[in-house]
């Protein structure tokens, strides 16, 4: 569980990056809609090319919950990838095993889905992974350790307890909550995943570097 000093950093950062990383954020944000500080209501001055660039590397790397070395790896290899980079970007993020316990609706937040996969509660085609940055492939199948699948916060997820704050299911999932699973049927396109973010911006931003 988040503690109250991680939830107000959660709820001054998406803020400040303007998107809500939780759901508490996102209530947060209904009623100041504006960046925290007391200049906060007042209009931001024009922003230099550079400050527009990091601020959507860091909404993008804020809604994975990464730290800068995995978000610049992962941006090498997309970048190494054939097609578009910033697309290739976002997909591979996605297909991050915390991501897709996220999307399945294990899990309300990526915190959470990335504290499930830590605490050994997930395993991909039978095989307990511990590791968040995991790369599931297509045809895998996630799903709950049949021992932590009584507990209460899977048993919240089982119900569909997470509905209300999370996206629709994106297509390339199939997923069977009551039975706390789901398949990686393709690779994900930037288009069905749900993070908000000018990709382009962020590729000019590491090209820049």
């Amino acid at each position: 569980m988040a503690t109250k000093s991680q939830d107000r950093r959660k709820v001054r950062l998406s803020r400040a990056l303007g998107i809500a990383l939780t759901p508490k954020a996102a209530k947060y944000l209904e009623k100041r809609p504006y960046a925290p500080g007391e200049h906060g209501r007042t209009k931001r001055k024009q922003d230099s090319d550079y400050a527009v660039r990091l601020r959507e590397k860091q909404r993008l790397r804020e809604q994975y919950g990464i730290r800068e070395k995995q978000m610049r790896n992962t941006f090498n290899e997309a970048r190494r990838t054939q097609g578009l980079t910033g697309e290739n970007l976002v997909e591979l993020l996605e297909m991050r095993l915390d991501a897709l316990v996220l999307r399945s609706g294990f899990a309300r937040t990526t915190a959470q889905a990335r504290q499930m996969v830590v605490h050994r509660h997930i395993l991909v085609d039978g095989q307990l992974v511990d590791r968040p940055s995991f790369r599931v492939k297509p045809g895998q199948l996630i799903h709950v350790k049949a021992k932590s699948e009584g507990t209460e916060p899977f048993q919240v997820a089982a119900l569909g307890g997470h509905a209300e704050v999370l996206p629709p299911v994106p297509a390339y999932l199939e997923v069977e909550l009551d039975k706390l699973q789901s398949r990686l049927v393709r690779r994900p396109k930037r288009a069905e995943v749900p993070v908000v973010g000018d990709v382009q911006l962020v590729v000019e931003y590491y090209a820049a570097r």
